[in-house]
């Protein structure tokens, strides 16, 4: 009997466990997030990259030559280069198939010779549609001045333009565009990862909590102080000893909780209120309403009798007006450490707008009961 009670309690206990398990893998896990994704290593970047060319081929929507002179000049200038002399001719060129253009491109980091990279371009003069047009070999510089790529190839907009005699339309922008894979890599950036042992995390978002959690899960991964957190934005790393590589490539997969500051974000221009999950509203009375005065004019005719003499058809005004000061609103006390949950419940059992909900938002910032950064756009 008592190998059977020991069984039945071994067989419970082991229950138990399977079932915490499967609660804890039921339950939603926490706001975390991998590393790779809110830290940037320091030295891996993308470098601008910006050229200027020609775009041909166009169908009678490019540049005019009378008033964009510098598109005339690269024309003349291209043209010489193939060995075709325009100089003597130069008053008489009025093509229109011809556009000048900015050509502009991202180096991602790594990237090696031969790679091919996406452009955009963009119109410089007063061409008016880009559809269908082929750009020429253009250099792209970085801003060292030295060339990194060469673009070329025919480019689309993804936009649509139709005119006639009394309308048009344009849908998107048509003289924008881009080319994928549009330019080739020339020239390497140098950089060797594996020779720093000495590097630095840059948060995107800084935020002192998030740079401690951040050091301290990867001095947990690897099992050695490699990590300080030395600012709200910055982790210094210290792989000395250690592959760099490999190093980088446990830690990118680590996963921390962020931490991020009260903050709410209001757009007038939509009437867009976006609040963090940490702001707070300390003890508040909140009463809204709005004056509105409605003019309502309901004009009668008045006719003489029958068969009077003298009478004449008049119009009599009838003016209805009727004042609403808000009256039937109350007022709402928020208590103290009120969170986002409360405070959106509580202004919309006011029945309150987002147009008005920013005023009020405003003056619960004026008078010091809201605990969070205020940013109006």
């Amino acid at each position: 009997m008592q190998r059977k009670s020991e069984r039945r309690v071994t067989n419970l206990r082991l229950i138990a466990a399977i079932l915490l398990a499967l609660l804890a893998a039921m339950l939603p896990a926490a706001a975390q997030v991998r590393i790779k994704d809110i830290a940037d290593v320091e030295g891996i970047r993308e470098n601008q990259l910006v050229g200027y060319g020609l775009v041909v081929g166009l169908n009678g929507t490019g540049d005019k030559l009378d008033s964009a002179v510098f598109t005339r000049e690269s024309l003349i200038g291209m043209l010489e280069r193939l060995g075709v002399n325009t100089r003597d001719q130069e008053a008489k060129l009025s093509t229109k198939n011809v556009a000048a253009v900015m050509v502009t491109a991202e180096l991602p980091a790594f990237v090696r010779t031969g790679s091919r990279i996406d452009v955009s371009v963009s119109a410089l003069g007063d061409a008016s549609n880009l559809t269908g047009g082929t750009l020429l070999v253009t250099p792209l510089l970085a801003a060292d001045g030295e060339v990194y790529a060469v673009a070329q190839g025919a480019l689309a907009t993804g936009a649509i333009a139709a005119s006639g005699a009394a309308s048009s339309v344009t849908r998107g922008v048509p003289t924008a565009g881009r080319i994928a894979n549009g330019a080739t890599v020339e020239r390497e950036l140098s950089f060797n990862l594996g020779s720093r042992p000495k590097l630095r995390l840059g948060l995107r978002n800084p935020d002192l909590t998030t740079a401690r959690r951040m050091a301290a899960a990867i001095n947990k991964s690897l099992g050695a102080q490699l990590a300080t957190a030395t600012d709200p934005r910055t982790v210094a790393l210290d792989f000395s000893g250690r592959d760099v590589v490999e190093s980088l490539a446990q830690i990118e997969d680590l996963r921390v909780e962020p931490d991020n500051a009260a903050i709410v974000v209001i757009d007038e221009a939509s009437g867009t209120i976006v609040m963090g999950s940490n702001v707070r509203v300390s003890t508040v009375a909140i009463a809204q309403g709005n004056l509105t005065i409605r003019v309502t004019e309901t004009p009668q005719v008045s006719q003489p009798g029958p068969m009077s003499s003298g009478g004449t058809t008049t119009t009599v005004p009838r003016t209805n007006i009727q004042v609403d000061d808000g009256g039937d609103k109350k007022l709402g006390v928020l208590s103290g450490n009120v969170t986002l949950r409360d405070l959106v419940s509580s202004l919309n059992a006011l029945g309150v707008g987002p147009r008005d909900m920013i005023t009020i938002l405003q003056s619960i910032k004026a008078a010091g009961a809201l605990q969070a950064d205020l940013v109006v756009r």
